[in-house]
């Protein structure tokens, strides 16, 4: 697998001397870590925590998408759908249209964004809220902090600051499961209801009603991402592929040695969004 890594000017560092400070590195290892990437026709669009959100161009130029939102901002995630870029921040949810940041009206602290079946929906400090209307309203969980969710063809799964809710369509019916955790990423894997912990756990539903809590040698999971039929697992020692044989749960190295928060798939490339070293790819 060939891989590389995007510096500040959006060159590989052999390419760009200049851009080094005092310490060796390329500033944004330092001042930059990247929480969401996501990859459009044009340009790969990439957002920090605190330091906003940037898009390198097909020269690879980086330029900031700053205009519109609030400086003091920290982006939790990006979405694109069917072209439209969405901001989860601190601040709230924020759309890019005609080259700035909209104000979407939700103004509560947002971490996950889904447009499902035509509606948007966004996971945020208040619960999970819905766009009824060109309005947004309380949809579910209000009194908890929701930080992902999932729309399954019975289920809503729903997770919180302390565990999962999860919403039966056929029997009309919500299940919680608490779990003495913060459920901070959602997926399926082969059947399994899978999600990361804010204690940087994997966690297992076992399709009876329980989950089981597995951690991996020290590594601390920051997310769970299913791309196709494959689950990747963002950990702070690299990216994992997530395996399994028989009942035993496993992970697959992809890129050791940073820490990746994000990962998405265009074009047979694997971008990851790391803490320390900028933007990242393999060729796979």
């Amino acid at each position: 697998m060939k891989e590389s890594r995007f510096n500040a000017n959006g060159q590989q560092p052999e390419q760009t001397e200049e851009v080094i400070n005092h310490e060796g590195k390329p500033w944004n290892w330092m001042l930059f870590p990247f929480s969401s990437v996501r990859v459009g026709q044009e340009s790969i669009l990439a957002a920090s925590v605190g330091y906003g959100v940037y898009e390198i161009n097909e020269f690879g130029e980086w330029n900031k998408l700053g205009a519109g939102m609030p400086e003091n901002a920290s982006v939790n995630r990006l979405q694109l759908h069917s072209g439209v870029l969405h901001a989860c921040t601190s601040e709230g949810l924020y759309m890019f249209d005609e080259e700035e940041w909209v104000d979407t009206g939700l103004a509560v602290p947002c971490f996950q964004y889904r447009l499902l079946g035509g509606t948007g929906y966004a996971a945020t400090e208040y619960g999970l809220w819905a766009e009824i209307r060109g309005e947004w309203q309380k949809f579910a969980c209000p009194e908890k902090r929701v930080y992902d969710f999932m729309n399954l063809p019975q289920y809503l799964v729903v997770a919180h600051e302390s565990g999962i809710s999860l919403y039966d369509r056929f029997m009309d019916e919500w299940a919680e499961f608490e779990l003495q955790r913060a459920v901070t990423s959602l997926s399926v894997f082969r059947g399994y209801l899978i999600g990361a912990s804010d204690k940087g756990e994997l966690l297992v539903g076992d399709k009876r009603g329980r989950f089981d809590r597995i951690r991996f040698s020290g590594k601390f999971i920051f997310s769970v991402v299913s791309i196709g039929i494959d689950t990747y697992v963002c950990t702070d020692h690299g990216l994992f592929r997530l395996s399994q044989i028989q009942s035993h749960f496993s992970l697959l190295s992809v890129k050791l040695g940073v820490p990746v928060t994000d990962v998405e798939l265009h074009d047979g490339r694997l971008y990851m969004a790391t803490l320390f070293q900028g933007i990242q790819y393999l060729d796979i």
